[in-house]
């Protein structure tokens, strides 16, 4: 049985530039509009009540935009944030607004993975629906087929062990099985801490300073897709 290639988005799949200088962005400024427009559907006002309440029961929805904005500046990984912009970035990818750049080496190497009976699986702190949206609206295509399954912070924090166990539950395989690439040491303690065999993504378009030896804490190292052996 094939290893499952486990990968993260940000920094590994994608330039952090991306959701950074685009997608934040767009979700700024589309959020008061969508958030008027849509607030009284359940799926969105689920969300909305739930950031509500974290701040207090504060019941005006200009002020929970304001919060969330405030997150978005900050990067904060929340799930009630991710599970909105991923609603905002549908609209922005439906009306092609944008698609999603991946590194030219991404592509080939996950049609390979999936070809040569590799299950391919995703963990990002971006909600499962954005997750979903990205791959389904690349620069190289909908490469959402290619996928077995979508894992984000509902299962877990990125930076604990925990998670990665769940994960593994999930898929039905021993951690042993599971190739986690990520460009976040941290991230890929946990994974490692787990018992998952892991891979750091050190690309230089957004690591110009290359991590070797104690940087890379003991994991194998690659500047792209093509240099890895699942």
């Amino acid at each position: 049985m094939k290893p499952v290639v486990l990968t993260d988005i940000e920094g590994t799949t994608s330039g952090i530039s991306f959701v950074k200088d685009v997608l934040f962005p767009y979700a700024r400024a589309a959020l008061p509009g969508f958030v008027r427009e849509n607030g009284d559907r359940p799926e969105v006002r689920r969300w909305l009540d739930a950031v509500a309440t974290e701040q207090g029961a504060m019941c005006d929805d200009g002020m929970i935009v304001e919060v969330l904005q405030g997150w978005i500046d900050q990067d904060r990984k929340h799930t009630a944030l991710k599970a909105l912009q991923g609603m905002v970035w549908e609209a922005g990818y439906t009306d092609g607004a944008f698609t999603a750049p991946l590194y030219p080496d991404v592509a080939p190497a996950l049609r390979h993975w999936h070809a040569e009976g590799h299950p391919l699986a995703v963990f990002s702190s971006g909600s499962v629906p954005a997750q979903k949206l990205l791959f389904g609206h690349t620069d190289d295509g909908d490469l959402v087929p290619l996928f077995d399954a979508f894992f984000d912070t509902e299962v877990g924090h990125k930076r604990e062990a925990a998670s990665y166990r769940r994960i593994a539950q999930a898929l039905g395989r021993p951690p042993d099985e599971i190739v986690f690439l990520s460009d976040v040491v941290e991230e890929l303690d946990a994974a490692r801490e787990a018992g998952m065999r892991t891979v750091l993504l050190d690309r230089r378009e957004d690591y110009p300073e290359p991590r070797l030896g104690d940087a890379a804490n003991g994991h194998v190292r690659a500047e792209s897709f093509a240099e890895i052996t699942a």
